[in-house]
């Protein structure tokens, strides 16, 4: 596995009407690198956003939609998501406030 810093590992965040639901929960959503496994995201998640404290990560992977363009097929790119938990105690992540 490539050697991945805590910067690449988090994309961007997914903004929908249910993932701004989940954060009245301390859940927010992220779009993750596809090789990066639960622990990464943690430590990545408690680098870029100070004062946070991870609970739990959930993760889902989702393959490629096949698409046709004339005689050829080929497959978007794959993706990964990352629904992280955080504890009571911990500091809001700044960048959903106020949206």
């Amino acid at each position: 596995m490539a050697n991945i810093q805590y910067y690449d590992v988090i994309q961007k965040p997914i903004i929908t009407e249910q993932s701004m639901s989940m954060m009245s929960e301390k859940k927010y959503t992220f779009y993750v690198s596809t090789e990066a496994n639960k622990i990464q995201i943690r430590e990545a998640v408690e680098k870029m956003f100070p004062g946070t404290k991870v609970d739990s990560v959930h993760t889902m992977n989702y393959l490629g939609k096949k698409r046709r363009k004339r005689n050829s097929v080929g497959f978007t790119a794959k993706r990964k998501k990352a629904i992280v938990h955080l504890t009571e105690d911990s500091k809001d992540i700044e960048m959903f406030e106020g949206l």
